[in-house]
């Protein structure tokens, strides 16, 4: 057998995500038979996933949830799908399905893909449109404007487009999917390349955020709702369960005062379930926790900590406003999440 070189063996340890996704477009014109139109269309998430995380804050600043129906799945699953073990008889009411691998396979009867969340479901069919964690926020930014809320954020604004899609490029690649390359490393060699490059991205997006308050721009935008989703889980998972461990969040002063001013903007903390994400991680992933113990910490109340941030100017909503408290059956039970 010939002797495999150290970057070849790296290469074939390395994690790679399957991304693959169904990428039809729901769009103003429906150009690919998918119009936009309000009560049509149901948000399958689940809180425990930080690409799903993404869709929960765009689709609440955006003031879309009357607009687009929200299915939440529970934290846990088993290899064939995401389930609706949250509502009564864990059946989602409105698409009346246990799985959401029942809605992947209305649209393709042979579907062997992943059964991933986020996932827009066209009720009237009861079929998947897309599970494109690329194009799904921004279409909800950008074809869905007419439903926006009043004083809506311009989450995506098209000057600053070229200038988000590189950050959010650079962020994807080495963060939100390098703590998982290096939690599912298959060998220290790729683990070791992993880790270097995901606190190399780490320290260049502090030395970014040390003089501004927002990733770019003064105002929020796409890239900073992709940062946050992997930030706020970076304690309480990434650094023990992935092995992300050369430093908290919490020692890193600059992303963790970023990450806290956030938190306590309306729209991001308020999706957050530390419970679910904990049991999400800790119980699905057997390989790397087989016991499917479940840690007690770390303590969350240092999210609501003063994070000084404001004083680097900017304005989080710019000229609009905060959404508005979350509707009784979409806030994130009191048990697992902070007291706002």
């Amino acid at each position: 057998m010939a002797a495999k070189s150290a970057n070849g063996e790296a290469e074939q340890a390395t994690f790679t995500r399957d991304t693959r996704y169904i990428n039809t477009r729901i769009t103003e014109d429906g150009r690919a038979g998918y119009p936009v139109e309000p009560d049509r269309y149901r948000l399958i998430a689940a809180r425990a996933c930080p690409w799903a995380n993404r869709a929960l804050i765009v689709r609440r600043l955006l003031g879309l949830e009357d607009v687009i129906s929200l299915g939440l799945c529970g934290p846990t699953h088993d290899e064939r799908s995401w389930t609706f073990d949250l509502d009564p008889d864990g059946v989602d009411p409105v698409l009346q399905i246990p799985r959401l691998r029942d809605a992947y396979l209305a649209r393709d009867p042979d579907f062997s893909l992943g059964i991933t969340v986020p996932a827009i479901v066209d009720v009237p069919t009861g079929q998947v449109v897309t599970n494109d964690i690329f194009s799904l926020t921004v279409d909800l930014s950008t074809e869905w404007a007419k439903y926006h809320r009043e004083g809506a954020p311009q989450l995506y604004p098209e000057a600053l487009r070229a200038e988000i899609d590189e950050v959010a490029e650079l962020i994807y690649n080495d963060v939100n999917n390098g703590v998982y390359r290096c939690g599912f490393s298959g060998s220290q060699r790729a683990y070791d390349l992993a880790y270097d490059r995901l606190f190399a991205r780490l320290d260049w997006l502090t030395e970014q955020l040390s003089a501004r308050r927002y990733l770019v721009g003064t105002t929020i935008t796409e890239a900073d709702v992709r940062l946050f989703t992997t930030l706020v889980r970076f304690d309480a998972v990434y650094h023990g369960h992935f092995k992300c461990n050369r430093h908290k969040l919490t020692e890193m002063p600059v992303l963790w005062a970023y990450a806290r001013d956030l938190f306590q903007t309306p729209g991001f903390g308020d999706t957050i379930d530390f419970g679910q994400i904990k049991r999400h991680y800790y119980v699905v992933h057997t390989d790397l926790n087989p016991k499917q113990i479940v840690p007690k910490g770390p303590d969350p109340t240092g999210w609501l900590s003063p994070h000084g941030r404001d004083e680097l100017g900017g304005l989080p909503f710019g000229n609009g406003t905060p959404p508005p408290t979350p509707a009784p059956d979409e806030t994130v039970p009191p048990l697992h999440a902070l007291s706002f």
